[in-house]
């Protein structure tokens, strides 16, 4: 016979059946994407303008609606001056870009894999990276002029500090297991690189590089805006002075679009190579 204290004889009738059936797990995964989906955002904004635009809730003369910018787009790829701007612009953003990653990318494996490395480049890319490539531009312009050479620079000063910075903390969270065991099995310095360090830095490196491409597009409006002759940002310029907003429009859709497609070129590009990896994007 089992004797049940008076106060706890409540507790006991109102504790809840145990159930045999197995709890079951939440899904925690997100549900994989459809094809398409990364444009229904930009879909969306330009249905919402192109409503706004047609019920007059927007004013032509401050915000012409789609079709005006689609006539203009027309027009001057009719007239050959799209292709010349957009040329001159993706030259000088591939150039800029392309500077930044070797020079990001090679100071980052000098400064991560070094203490002198450390100690000289990483406190000077802190500093750089404190200030705004806008207030270098004039410094620029006195020692390089006002031609390509000052452009190109300054994109590549732009694209170069955030390959730097996400590849050099890549290789600083290397475990140092990894590093211990390529000493245990006398790895060469030249295979430590090739099996340790460069897979190790992959992630980051391309954290750093869709950055860069976002950086390479904002600084060249900046830079095309300083004497150029041609460029997405020249001919903003001239429309800005002209006041065709559908002009201006278009500029800032190829801007748009320039920069989308760079960044779901670099992105496939990480998934390619990093399929070895488990994630939530693969």
């Amino acid at each position: 016979m089992t004797l049940v204290h008076p106060s706890r004889a409540p507790l006991l009738r109102e504790a809840p059946a145990r159930s045999s059936a197995p709890p079951t797990s939440p899904k925690l995964l997100p549900k994989a994407g459809f094809p398409l989906q990364p444009l229904l955002g930009p879909l969306l904004v330009l249905a919402l303008w192109y409503v706004a635009s047609g019920a007059g809730w927007i004013s032509p003369a401050k915000m012409p609606g789609p079709e005006a910018v689609v006539s203009s787009l027309a027009t001057m790829i009719a007239n050959g001056t799209l292709v010349t701007d957009v040329a001159a612009s993706l030259q000088r953003a591939a150039t800029g870009l392309a500077i930044g990653i070797i020079a990001g990318f090679s100071l980052a494996v000098v400064a991560g894999l070094t203490r002198v490395g450390d100690s000289l480049i990483d406190g000077n890319v802190q500093v750089k990276r404190s200030i705004p490539n806008l207030a270098l531009i004039p410094l620029f312009i006195i020692w390089l002029g006002i031609g390509e050479t000052m452009k190109i620079t300054i994109i590549a000063l732009g694209t170069m500090i955030p390959i730097y910075i996400n590849t050099h903390a890549a290789l600083r969270g290397i475990d140092r297991r990894f590093v211990e065991l390529g000493q245990t099995v006398s790895l060469s310095r030249g295979r430590f690189l090739r099996h340790i360090v460069f897979p190790a830095s992959l992630p980051g490196f391309f954290t750093g590089l869709r950055m860069a491409v976002t950086h390479s597009w904002t600084a060249l409006v900046v830079v095309e805006t300083i004497n150029a002759t041609s460029g997405i940002g020249f001919m903003i310029t001239q429309a800005r002075i002209y006041g065709q907003t559908d002009v201006v429009l278009v500029g800032l859709v190829l801007y748009g679009v320039l920069g989308f497609s760079s960044d779901a070129l670099v992105r496939a590009l990480e998934r390619r190579t990093l399929a070895w990896r488990q994630s939530l994007d693969q």
